[in-house]
């Protein structure tokens, strides 16, 4: 197990880097995400911010239309380890090591779900992260809270395939 970061990617300033490009890339890294229709709102040195619009396909309760506490976990996980990314300034592989979700209330039917995350603190192979989902409309109003912990350098492997890094910066570029 490597805790080094791969040096053939590209480092990664938050503060610089296109929403679409990193949204490219986790689209390409993480099929699940391109599957859920998981969207990059924002990213910085605070935070990654991830939408997941509103889909039947997703509902857990069809009397309701409330969507399922998986979709719901899955944003939440993707953008805490997003924050850590973002943190790090590396792709690097991360592995999530707890995640411990409190849901407050339903994601209501027929709305867009919303997660922000940050990274608050880094030691050399673990991240730990807080992250939130919430509806845009309400964001002090949440749906679910989260803690996380991420072992770094979890593998010798990058995260997503360099080829699908390089690309989405080179698109973003042209």
């Amino acid at each position: 197990m490597s805790e080094q970061p791969d040096s053939a990617l590209p480092k990664i300033d938050p503060a610089g880097v296109d929403p679409k490009v990193v949204e490219a890339i986790v689209l390409k890294g993480i099929p699940h995400c391109a599957a859920l229709g998981i969207k990059v709102v924002a990213i910085g040195h605070d935070g990654v911010t991830l939408s997941l619009p509103y889909n039947p396909d997703l509902v857990g309760d069809p009397v309701s239309g409330v969507l399922h506490g998986g979709a719901v976990t899955s944003l939440v996980d993707t953008v805490s380890g997003m924050a850590v990314f973002a943190a790090l300034q590396q792709l690097q592989a991360i592995a999530t090591l707890d995640l411990r979700i409190d849901y407050l209330k339903p994601a209501l039917a027929e709305k867009e779900l919303y997660a922000t995350a940050e990274c608050y603190r880094l030691t050399r192979s673990i991240a730990f992260v807080r992250a939130r989902a919430y509806h845009p409309e309400a964001p002090d109003d949440w749906v679910a809270n989260c803690l996380a912990t991420f072992m770094i350098g979890s593998s010798d492997r990058p995260p997503v395939a360099k080829d699908a890094v390089r690309n989405a910066v080179k698109g973003a570029a042209s």
